[in-house]
């Protein structure tokens, strides 16, 4: 029988450590807020706000939270277990925030206590493991995004002079426009808009160093909409105007 055993809402403070330990049932925590570290068995994850952890029963585990953390989690047991016993690690919450709905519907039978809460508790732990095996199932092609996003990554590599949208970059990628934003971010440390932004100026540079041409037609070639915008966005990312890039000692 699927059962709550604990519930839990707390914050950590800042440079909180929560040493090894393990339990005698499956835990899941869910992260609201904060970040740090969490090592499940022999795997390091990084926390963050929308994500949780999944551990079996037995499972060493452990948290340092570099900032202040607000987390919520429970213990339960699970009939099927043998669906996500060997799910032992973080997940991403899906865009819907499932999991967190679930925690936090939880939560507030848990702290009502209306007639019959105990159980509907057990039948939302239920509910909690079928979502779980079908964000593990949704999260796998995750391990393999890295491949999908290097498509795109060479595609505006060899593109970026041309104008794209993000829409189409996540449309080309098989990710809704929100995932795509969020995973390219993840493999590129940048959202797609700062990315092309990047490759446009690196291209610009070029051009105002090698080339005569007019700042106008540099803009242009380079990918820029309007040369007044590559000015502007040229003096922020450098501190120079493109004209006075192209007259430095050197250029």
């Amino acid at each position: 029988m699927d059962r709550l055993l604990f519930l839990f809402h707390t914050k950590h403070p800042k440079n909180t450590y929560i040493q090894l330990h393990q339990h005698e049932c499956y835990e899941l925590v869910y992260y609201f807020s904060g970040s740090g570290i969490t090592n499940i068995g022999s795997s390091s994850y990084s926390i963050k706000p929308g994500t949780f952890a999944v551990m079996s029963p037995r499972v060493l585990h452990d948290e340092q939270h570099d900032t202040e953390s607000e987390l919520l989690f429970i213990g339960f047991h699970c009939e099927n277990d043998s669906a996500i016993q060997h799910l032992n690690k973080l997940f991403e919450d899906d865009e819907k925030h499932t999991i967190r709905q679930l925690m936090l519907r939880m939560e507030h039978e848990f702290t009502e206590q209306q007639e019959g809460f105990f159980d509907m508790l057990n039948l939302l732990v239920r509910e909690l493991t079928t979502q779980i095996q079908r964000l593990a199932r949704l999260n796998k092609p995750m391990r393999l995004s890295g491949g999908r996003l290097k498509y795109v990554i060479n595609f505006m590599d060899e593109h970026f002079r041309q104008h794209l949208t993000v829409d189409t970059l996540a449309k080309m990628s098989g990710y809704s426009y929100d995932r795509f934003r969020h995973l390219f971010k993840e493999t590129a440390d940048v959202s797609p808009q700062q990315y092309l932004q990047r490759k446009r100026l690196e291209y610009a540079k070029t051009l105002l160093l090698q080339t005569h041409l007019p700042i106008s037609e540099v803009a242009e070639k380079s990918g820029f909409v309007k040369d007044s915008q590559f000015c502007t966005i040229f003096k922020r990312e450098t501190g120079l105007t493109p004209l006075k890039f192209r007259r430095q000692p050197g250029g």
